[in-house]
């Protein structure tokens, strides 16, 4: 059954995959708050707790593709519940680790299973409900999203300053509980009946290589540099990894990624629409906040505040720009949206010593808040819409994995390109000009999106049309009554 956007089952679904979503964007980050607390009682040293950090992020980013072709092939919500479980097991195991070593291997468990829920929510989203409600509710699930990421920090930091660093991970728990309770109950399944049952082992060996090479390389670039053997071997072992994996796709009768839904102009359009401002994305946010507290003297909590217009903006705009891009379609939004943030960023590259928040910081943080909120529903909306509905978890991991793979690059490499050389980033000295360096470089990324937006991104999104119901599971629970039907299965 497809499901209205307004209706109570499609409510329930939204709940679902936002709160499942989130518990694996927020702690993608909550962890760096606290760090501190975790080298103290566990006597971790720097690089305990550097892969305290990256050990999730490696897992994630190398195995999120995988988890979009599983989630087509044995089902969406099948592997949405499998991975929401795994994330609460790991959570558990984070929370009663003994010693860093344990913590760092429960930390890539937590990512194996971020994996396969983060693609699996958006592909439910695109094969729960009807062609007219999708931009809206992709809309909603981005704003909604905001606001656990934007809480996460908070509640992070409340948490450790009332108890201990364990209940960052504990608290994840009963969420989880409440995520699988309402998706077994309320989310309907969907697969892509074509789909081979079969695994593609050279694919999947090969995409975790090259994936897993590549983000341990840039993850490394920072603290070893360019040169280090470490990162050289890392980044060769990866692009030989995409390699072979191309090669193993191509020769593949089944295989994970069809390489054929690269032929859609529309669908690889919005993946480098998507690495570009994704890019951009991981340097705002990753220096913002730093060149705040270091050049213009905020502090932490301020600091943090900053950015927050940004998610209420998305929170209350996401859902109309997904319908505004379903009705005049996808090609404006997504130029303006890209326009109006490269405004905003050139005007944030002057914020400097002595800035003022109100008048210098809030400012262009609205105008990219605005810009934001226009580009990213009708992005991602673009990028899963595209395709058939058959291939909705793997366009899902497809964009998820561009996403990731941007921002990881953006940190590495943008303050090294931006003149930062051996410098220190707690210096303000340095830091102030490489800050207003990567403010107009990644301007320029985000007018170099405007511009394939304009020229890749049809006007109308077009798709080839079929039944959605061809993809439910009669298994999958019943659905209540939605615009005076009469309940049925979700078949």
């Amino acid at each position: 059954m497809s499901l209205k956007y307004k209706s109570a089952a499609g409510r329930w679904v939204l709940l679902a995959t936002v709160l499942g979503s989130s518990l694996a964007f927020i702690d993608a980050t909550v962890v760096n708050i606290a760090l501190p607390a975790i080298g103290r009682d566990l006597g971790a040293d720097a690089a305990g707790l550097q892969w305290t950090v990256n050990g999730y992020a490696l897992s994630l980013a190398a195995l999120i593709l995988l988890g979009g072709s599983l989630s087509d092939r044995f089902g969406r919500r099948r592997l949405f519940l499998i991975g929401v479980g795994w994330f609460a097991a790991a959570s558990l195991l984070c929370g009663f680790a003994p010693t860093v070593e344990l913590l760092i291997a429960a930390r890539v468990l937590q990512g194996i299973g971020g994996a396969l829920l983060t693609p699996g929510a958006l592909a439910i989203l695109e094969a729960s409900f009807e062609p007219g409600d999708r931009a809206r509710a992709i809309g909603a699930w981005s704003g909604l999203g905001g606001i656990g990421g934007a809480l996460g920090p908070f509640l992070g930091g409340w948490l450790v300053m009332i108890g201990s660093w364990r209940y960052i991970f504990l608290i994840n728990v009963p969420i989880a509980a409440l995520v699988l309770w309402v998706t077994a109950r309320h989310v309907p399944e969907s697969r892509n009946p074509q789909a081979a049952r079969s695994f593609d082992a050279a694919g999947l060996l090969s995409g975790a290589v090259g994936l897993g090479g590549l983000t341990y390389g840039f993850t490394a670039w920072p603290s070893h540099g360019p040169g280090d053997p470490v990162v050289l071997i890392s980044l060769a072992v990866g692009v030989a990894g995409m390699a072979a994996f191309v090669a193993a796709e191509r020769r593949s009768a089944h295989p994970m990624l069809p390489l054929q839904v690269f032929r859609t102009p529309a669908f690889t359009g919005a993946n480098l629409v998507t690495f570009l401002v994704y890019a951009a994305n991981g340097g705002v946010f990753f220096l913002v906040v730093v060149n705040l507290q270091v050049v213009a003297g905020f502090s932490p909590l301020a600091a943090g505040i900053a950015l927050l217009p940004i998610t209420i903006l998305m929170l209350l705009l996401s859902a109309r720009a997904g319908a505004l891009g379903q009705r005049i379609g996808p090609r404006i939004p997504m130029t303006l949206g890209p326009i109006v943030c490269a405004a905003a960023l050139g005007w944030l590259s002057t914020v400097g010593a002595g800035a003022s928040y109100w008048t210098d910081v809030l400012p262009p943080v609205i105008v990219f808040g605005l810009g934001l909120s226009l580009l990213v529903a009708p992005l991602t909306a673009t990028a899963l819409g595209s395709l058939d509905d058959s291939y909705a978890g793997i366009a899902s991991g497809v964009n998820n994995a561009v996403a990731r793979a941007a921002g990881l690059l953006a940190v590495a490499v943008l303050p090294l390109a931006a003149g930062l050389g051996s410098g220190n980033l707690t210096d303000p000295a340095t830091l102030s000009p490489v800050y207003r360096n990567v403010m107009l470089i990644c301007a320029a990324l985000m007018t170099a999106g405007a511009v394939l937006a304009w020229f890749l991104i049809p006007g109308r999104l077009e798709k080839p049309a079929t039944d959605p119901n061809s993809f439910c599971d009669p298994c999958s629970p019943p659905m209540r009554p939605v615009s005076g039907r009469p309940a049925a299965h979700s078949s």
